[in-house]
């Protein structure tokens, strides 16, 4: 978790990744933010984020984020 929060962190600085539950839910972050993520994800993961991942789910907290790399690392 601490490598995501670095990265989360470096990609938006102005979020709080730490407690924040309904990011995309309470447009906190939009669709741009989440294309500058998976832009971060893809590079320091090596794995693709499709479009079918791209839902609010997954985006919506930093453990939600873990959550789909670790399920795409594994695929």
């Amino acid at each position: 978790m601490e490598r995501l929060m670095e990265v989360l962190e470096r990609a938006l600085p102005n979020v709080d990744w730490s407690t924040g539950q309904d990011l995309v839910d309470d447009g906190i972050i939009d669709s741009i933010d989440v294309v500058t993520l998976i832009s971060e994800l893809t590079d320091e993961y090596d794995i693709e984020i499709s479009s079918d991942e791209m839902e609010p789910e997954n985006f919506n907290s930093a453990e939600a984020i873990l959550n789909m790399i670790e399920r795409l690392m594994e695929e």
